[in-house]
């Protein structure tokens, strides 16, 4: 599966933590949200493929007490059976969850993976 993963940990800001093996990874990543705003919850299709948000499935917050944040940009033919955040979660999140468990709380954010 090829996708984007941005999120954010305790005391690390924002960041994309996969970039889907792409060059520049934070147009795209843009692109496909562009229309959500800060909708708590996403799934759209894109040019990209699909745009997928859902909050941190253990309500784990930031510094600042806000929940965290998961975005997703699946790529391609990857978004295809997706159609609500509830599936998307299903998929994604067991492929993420190990490691921001283990970068949660970590002074600074995991190097970004492909």
């Amino acid at each position: 599966m090829t996708y984007l993963w941005a999120t954010r940990g305790r005391t690390w800001g924002f960041r994309l933590l996969r970039t889907g093996g792409l060059a520049d990874p934070l147009a795209t990543y843009e692109a496909a949200f562009a229309g959500a705003s800060d909708e708590v919850e996403v799934w759209q299709v894109t040019g990209a493929g699909g745009a997928l948000r859902f909050p941190d499935p253990l309500g784990r917050r930031d510094r600042s007490g806000r929940v965290v944040p998961h975005d997703f940009v699946l790529l391609g033919d990857d978004a295809r059976g997706v159609t609500s955040v509830d599936e998307g979660r299903r998929r994604l999140w067991p492929r993420v969850e190990r490691v921001f468990v283990e970068a949660y709380d970590s002074a600074a954010p995991p190097t970004p993976e492909p």
